[in-house]
């Protein structure tokens, strides 16, 4: 049985690279990558505004299927260039809290370990928001490799 990773994502420097070191990690053994990105309905439905709630759920979905993209491209390149064979790619994008949606996926899909980016959000907005990937941490019952 091949290990399982969650790697949550969005369009982030950070989580690009923790899709990089998935790979690179997983490129010779093999695994199942489930690479999840989540739309952050708690956030938008703390906003007043409907129009604004909408629009910024649409850019969401937008930046959340790029995002899931990228990494179904980055794996099919290196299968072409006779890497990561083993590697099996599966895409979610959820809906709701990220800490709980990515908690909640971890122990659904029964992962062996979760690989998530330092941060993908300003300083200043964490210090608003909080840090999902800290939450992660604190909750996960599986292994957490955070990359910087």
């Amino acid at each position: 049985m091949q290990k399982k990773i969650l790697l949550p994502v969005n369009n982030s420097a950070s989580a690009e690279r923790a899709g990089e070191f998935a790979i690179e990690t997983t490129r010779f053994e093999g695994a199942d990558i489930i690479v999840l990105n989540v739309i952050d309905t708690y956030y938008l439905n703390s906003l007043p505004q409907r129009d604004l709630r909408e629009k910024l759920d649409k850019e969401f979905r937008e930046e959340g299927k790029e995002a899931v993209e990228k990494y179904e491209k980055k794996i099919e390149e290196e299968k072409c260039a006779g890497n990561c064979k083993n590697i099996k790619l599966i895409t979610l994008i959820q809906e709701g809290k990220p800490e709980d949606i990515i908690l909640k996926t971890a122990e659904e899909e029964n992962v062996d370990e979760i690989i998530i980016g330092k941060s993908g959000k300003e300083k200043i907005e964490r210090f608003f928001v909080g840090s999902t990937t800290e939450r992660v941490v604190r909750g996960a019952k599986v292994p957490v490799s955070v990359v910087p």
